[in-house]
Formats: structure tokens, sequence, C-alpha cells
């Protein structure tokens, strides 16, 4: 039996587990770089006990748990009707399915080939590495003997950016694009990270020169093209632009904002970019202030899914 395995961060699925998604998170070595154990957990005991009240105030405006399962099941979903012959599943890195679970119900099933696909666009130790990791350091426990292929990126595959350029495309409708700024928003990471040789802003920056050459070979010519970070906390220095800071810099008040780090809409864009963001938006008198929904199952992605599928068995 061939398997394919899709990856993500993960999300709470309720309230309950806001504080184990939290503690998961900042217990990872790719998150919270120290290298003592002991360190490293008092630091998350220490995040998680200041984030948890805010995070779960939070998730309750989006009815109680993250989006992001739920966008993954209708993903899988939409996939494994075009994929009959492999079982499709997926396996979160702070959340159940933990990737332990996911591997054990393979064996079980006795699949022979797995494929994995993270679902980040551009490569970061915080991400697809440790999303990786924690995979392959599963299949050793558990013993696993199969064929496993994996994809590391996709920012620079035809088919995701022609999902991206469809979803900025749906968000301006029939509007003038030459009356909005659009902003490519991404998630942030600490300075230190990068500086270590991360390279997810120099990734972030070729997506959206690739992004910016589509959109003009099709003449759709924004006002100004602009990048931004989200998601930053802590005391830390922080890759910027802010979102925020960048809010401000603006002068043309409409802009369109596309989370070009993401592929699933979860908290990060349906909470901060709708909501949060869209309160400064308003406090700065923004005339309109659009964000684009991810990727999700849009056809031309699942399309890409199946080509890198066909490619890696």
């Amino acid at each position: 039996m061939k398997a394919v395995v899709l990856l993500n961060m993960g999300g709470p699925n309720n309230l309950d587990e806001v504080e184990v998604f939290l503690k998961n998170m900042f217990n990872d070595e790719n998150i919270i770089t120290v290298k003592s154990k002991l360190l490293r957990k008092l630091i998350s005991f220490a995040i998680t006990t200041m984030r948890k009240k805010e995070a779960i105030s939070n998730y309750k405006l989006l009815g109680g748990k993250s989006p992001l399962v739920e966008n993954t099941e209708k993903l899988i979903k939409k996939l494994q009707n075009k994929e009959n012959e492999i079982t499709i599943t997926y396996a979160m890195r702070y959340t159940p399915p933990y990737s332990f679970d996911v591997i054990k119900q393979l064996i079980q099933k006795k699949a022979t080939q797995i494929i994995l696909i993270p679902l980040y666009p551009q490569y970061s130790t915080t991400t697809t590495k440790s999303s990786l990791d924690d995979f392959f350091q599963n299949t050793e426990k558990l013993g696993f003997k199969g064929d496993i292929k994996y994809i590391e990126k996709f920012y620079n595959d035809t088919r995701y950016n022609q999902a991206v350029i469809e979803q900025i495309k749906k968000t301006l409708n029939d509007g003038n694009p030459q009356e909005y700024d659009l902003i490519f928003s991404a998630h942030s990471l600490p300075v230190k990270i990068i500086e270590n040789g991360d390279p997810y802003k120099n990734e972030i920056e070729k997506n959206i020169e690739i992004l910016t050459n589509i959109l003009q070979k099709e003449q759709i010519n924004f006002n100004k093209i602009h990048i931004a970070y989200q998601s930053k906390f802590g005391p830390v220095e922080w890759i910027g632009p802010s979102l925020e800071k960048k809010l401000k810099e603006i002068t043309n008040k409409k802009v369109i904002l596309y989370p070009i780090s993401f592929i699933l809409d979860n908290s990060e864009t349906m909470y901060e970019l709708h909501i949060e963001y869209a309160d400064i938006a308003k406090s700065l008198n923004f005339i309109e202030y659009k964000v684009c929904k991810c990727i999700n199952d849009s056809d031309i992605f699942i399309d890409f899914l199946q080509s890198k599928i066909k490619n890696l068995m």
C-alpha cells in the first residue's frame, strides 16, 4: 500500500488543546534554539503561561478551534477523490493527529511507500525541517522499513504560483488593480534564525518576485507591491517590516493582502489578518482592506499535488 502524508504545524482542535499547542511548539528545538532541554522547557512554560489566556480568547472568536484541521480535511477529501489507489492522510507537528500515531496506523495497513508533502511553500528550519525531522524520528522509533520520499519546497513551482494568482484575482474581482496596493504578508521569524542560515526570508522574496512577474505578464498592475511580516512576539529582534508598520507607511488607502507563507487558512490568517490587522487598518482610515483566502483546496493546487505525487511514486 502507498500513502501520502501532508505535514503541517497544527492548531487546537478545541480550547483545551490551546495549551498543548503552545507547549509543544515552544518545546521544539527548531523554534526555541537553545541547546539545553531544561532551559527550553522552562522557556516554553513561561511563554505558554503568558500567551494562553489571550490565545484562548482569540480562538473563541474563530469558533473555539483552529480552522486549519477542517481545511486540511477538505483538501484531503478532494485529493482522495482523484487518487483512489493511494491512502492520503495528514500529520500535525504540535496537535493531533501526531506523526507517531499516523505512522503506526500506516504500518498496520502494511504501507510500503510514504510520500511526505510539508505544506510550507518556502523552506524553513522552523517548519519544513521540524516536520520532517519529527516524522523520520518516529518512523525510526516504530521500525518502518518502507520507502519514504518527500519534497522540501515548492515556492517556485508554476502551478502553485498560478493557484496564488487565482486567489488574488478572486479578491480583486472586477476592481481596478491600479487603485490598490498589494501586500504579501509572511509569518515572521527571529533575525537570529535567518542569520544562522535559514533560507526562508530569501525564498519569500524570490516567491514574491515570481508572482510580481506573473502579474505583470497578465497586465494586472497594482499601484505598488509590498512585503511585510506578521505574527512576531517577545523581545527578540524579528525580520521586518512588520505588517502594522507597513500599513502605517502606505499612503494609498486601498489594499489587498495575500498570506504568502500559508497554504491553508488558519488562525494566523483568519484571526490576525481578518480581525486584528483589519482593526488596525480601520483605525488608519483605510477605505478598503481586503484579505485573500489561502489557496486551500483550489483545483489548481490539487493538480499541483497530483503531479508531485506522480513524480515521487
